[in-house]
């Protein structure tokens, strides 16, 4: 009896060390996940990505500016603390809030049905519809116009998923994938694809190259919303987001910034 007792207490010494050990190993469960803890803390940690103008981008001084950046930092005036601006591209929005690197994610975020299997979502605040932009000279008005060419898309983003998917149902499609929207747009610009997947406001910034005058958007993948993403266990942050969101729609905070950087009004937006 000693000898089984004492056997069964050390399995549950190592037992009780091991599950120690475990959720040491494992990443916490938010560093914020309600509102009083962000403003405990003293700042709110916001993911942007600077390389997709006009929501986001770096201005003459080296600062971050654009929509999104602007939406962040109206998110850290009205919780009534400094933003700490964490650097993302597409593909890492949602590891950045899966590692607690982030307590939100601001860039451009696509809400999408496989997205929202990782990460919660806020109602939208704006939209872009994905679009393919090819030179004026280029005859294409659907994906079967792309048979032969090199198309580039930003990996991870929308007009990714679109443009793939339009690649295996029409072979001949060559996709090329680049990390930021400043290097698919110089792959443009420079010849090294045909034909590129970006926003609807892409034709602008191509325009300011003294070769982006020969550009123009062909035709429309796909309309989509932006919403902020969240951790699936920030339930208190996401309800006080849909209410921020809410409140900037209808006193037309969202209508200036779509003004001031998309150079046209803000679309009538869902919710859900």
């Amino acid at each position: 009896m000693r000898n089984s007792h004492r056997r069964a207490m050390l399995r549950g010494a190592v037992a009780l060390v091991f599950g120690l050990f475990v959720a040491a190993a494992l990443p916490s469960a938010g560093n914020a996940t309600t509102i009083d803890e962000i403003i405990s803390r003293g700042k709110v940690t916001i993911a942007i990505d600077t390389t997709t103008p006009p929501y986001g981008m770096i201005d003459d001084n080296m600062q971050p500016t654009g929509f999104d950046i602007e939406l962040a930092q109206l998110i850290g005036t009205a919780m009534g603390v400094p933003v700490e601006f964490v650097t993302v591209t597409s593909p890492g929005r949602i590891p950045a809030l899966l590692t607690n690197r982030a307590d939100m994610v601001v860039s451009i975020f696509s809400i999408t049905a496989q997205r929202a299997l990782q990460v919660s979502f806020s109602i939208p605040y704006a939209s872009q519809s994905s679009v393919v932009l090819a030179p004026k000279s280029t005859a294409i008005k659907s994906a079967k116009d792309l048979v032969g060419l090199k198309v580039g898309v930003t990996r991870g983003t929308g007009e990714d998923g679109l443009l793939t998917a339009a690649a295996k149902d029409t072979p001949g499609i060559e996709i090329l994938r680049f990390d930021d929207y400043a290097s698919i747009s110089q792959a443009m610009l420079s010849g090294q694809i045909d034909a590129m997947g970006g926003g609807d406001y892409g034709d602008i910034y191509l325009k300011k190259s003294a070769k982006g005058d020969d550009f123009e958007l062909k035709y429309i993948l796909k309309t989509f919303y932006f919403g902020i993403g969240v951790r699936k266990d920030s339930p208190e942050l996401l309800q006080w987001l849909n209410t921020f969101i809410f409140t900037l729609r209808q006193d037309g905070t969202l209508d200036r910034l779509s003004l001031k950087y998309r150079k046209t009004p803000l679309p009538q937006l869902p919710t859900f």
